[in-house]
């Protein structure tokens, strides 16, 4: 499985490509560098680089990728068993058709949600600048004529999930490629961009908004929520205890869909989300059964492969997903 993280390695942060790598997961820090790695085993770790990484991707017979945001308290080992199911979701759906890649930032190994919940804040904030390099290396090596001249170039569509607090990593990574790294604004660089329970504000994506940005780099940009995510309900609450009054995104959706960019989309999943997951919060891949898709993966599927989110009819917006 391939990977992209700005955990610490126990070696050097200098990068050797054939090295085996380890983490230290009581080290959440968030690292300038990124690594390219390859997971060959149970916490076993291999550093390929970017160029190796980006060309595989491009030579293997996947026709999309889909970058995995994780959300908070998740370490390396739980993310790989996340990823995993969805992939096999993915293939028995349509082989060679979505790769899942994801991207592994540093969240804390420590006993205690609320302290987690605070120190994975941080460290999702701070990996915004590693994540942005990630996001230049790809822009470098797919614009590179030695890499993919006109002869050869890559085709891949690029897809990205972000589940919780992981719709941070992404919301911060584009602001800080916008003011760092472009003068233009951001490119339209994802077909789809899936944010699932994502643990933000509910005005973040309006114009003008802290998140418009995500608007502004895909053609699609679907909200997947629930009212009864217990685990959202804590995020929530955390929020107000610090004097943080906002409803989040992934609870309520939008909080005016009129006043969202028209790419913008929300799916209402609070009829399903505790029946797939005891908290409501992990309902984007298996249904009532592990290994068997769920509703929201099935929608996830239908969209990455017609790449629209309501092809029956272009000018709805909203709906709610529910088992017949």
């Amino acid at each position: 499985m391939l990977f992209i993280t700005n955990r610490f390695p126990k070696q050097s942060i200098r990068t050797r490509p054939g090295r085996n790598l380890d983490f230290d997961l009581n080290n959440n820090a968030a690292s300038n560098s990124v690594f390219f790695c390859e997971r060959t085993g149970d916490q076993t770790y291999t550093e390929i680089g970017s160029i190796e990484f980006l060309s595989r991707i491009k030579k293997n017979g996947y026709r999309q990728v889909l970058i995995y945001i994780h959300g908070f308290s998740n370490l390396p080992e739980d993310v790989f068993g996340a990823v995993q199911e969805l992939q096999e979701l993915c293939n028995n759906k349509k082989n060679n058709e979505v790769l899942v890649i994801p991207l592994v930032w540093p969240c804390d190994n420590d006993l205690g949600i609320i302290k987690d919940y605070w120190d994975d804040q941080e460290s999702a904030d701070a990996s915004a600048y590693s994540s942005a390099r990630v996001l230049g290396k790809f822009s470098e090596w797919q614009n590179s004529d030695k890499y993919n001249h006109r002869a050869d170039p890559c085709l891949k569509r690029i897809n990205v999930l972000a589940h919780s607090m992981g719709t941070r990593v992404l919301r911060e990574t584009l602001v800080a490629w916008n003011k760092y790294n472009l003068s233009g604004g951001v490119p339209l660089i994802f077909r789809n961009t899936f944010l699932v329970a994502a643990d933000i504000a509910n005005e973040s994506l309006q114009r003008g908004g802290h998140g418009e940005l995500i608007c502004h780099a895909s053609r699609n940009v679907i909200v997947y929520h629930a009212a009864d995510d217990l685990a959202l309900r804590a995020s929530k609450f955390v929020n107000l205890k610090s004097g943080i009054v906002s409803r989040r995104l992934g609870h309520t959706g939008p909080e005016n869909m009129r006043l969202t960019p028209a790419n913008v989309y929300a799916l209402d999943c609070d009829d399903i989300s505790m029946a797939y997951c005891p908290v409501g919060h992990s309902y984007f891949s298996s249904g009532r059964t592990r290994g068997q898709p769920g509703l929201v993966f099935e929608h996830i599927f239908r969209t990455l492969i017609s790449g629209r989110v309501f092809p029956d009819d272009e000018s709805q917006r909203t709906t709610i997903i529910k088992e017949p």
